[in-house]
């Protein structure tokens, strides 16, 4: 039973980090939004990192099935991908946890080690779910896998700050 209720409030607490990020994570209000008490959330989770890290792996988890379900498991030519990718991530169904991704980044970046490790987990997942779709050679696959993911992103901070232009410019695509 326990692990039920705590699989309830990792399912309720990941809603609540992509609608208000990590910024919206402090004890007292994530637990009075979710009708319990930080005490309560200190039972499930001994500390506040733990209660992050697991949230942002419930986060991870829902992304990977949503990226399933949006891109496929069939492998196509990098080209194609790098085409596709960035434009589904910054859809409306995935940029949530774009935009959660990159304040993951932003933390990690200044020197928050639950987002770091956190990150660095995510990173590897996405990079392993980019590796399978790339229809390529094994000895090429790691290297086109972190090509596209440096590639999306870019994408991804362009989109944030205004500039998903730059994005259609890259594929020779007119700007919007």
């Amino acid at each position: 039973m326990t692990g039920d209720r705590r699989q309830h409030l990792l399912e309720q607490l990941a809603d609540h980090m992509l609608a208000h990020g990590l910024g919206g994570t402090s004890l007292r209000p994530v637990a009075a939004a979710l009708g319990t008490s930080d005490r309560m959330l200190l039972y499930y989770f001994t500390t506040k990192a733990e209660l992050i890290a697991a949230t942002l792996q419930t986060v991870a988890q829902r992304l990977e099935l949503r990226l399933n379900a949006l891109a496929g498991a069939a492998p196509r030519p990098a080209g194609q991908l790098a085409r596709e990718l960035p434009q589904l991530m910054m859809g409306e169904e995935l940029w949530p946890y774009m935009r959660l991704w990159l304040e993951i980044a932003a933390r990690a970046a200044a020197g928050d080690a639950t987002c770091r490790a956190v990150g660095e987990a995510i990173a590897g997942g996405f990079l392993d779910w980019v590796g399978a779709r790339i229809e390529t050679t094994d000895d090429k696959r790691a290297q086109q896998a972190a090509l596209l993911a440096q590639l999306i992103d870019g994408a991804l901070l362009f989109h944030a700050v205004g500039m998903s232009d730059l994005l259609a410019q890259a594929q020779g695509q007119p700007a919007r």
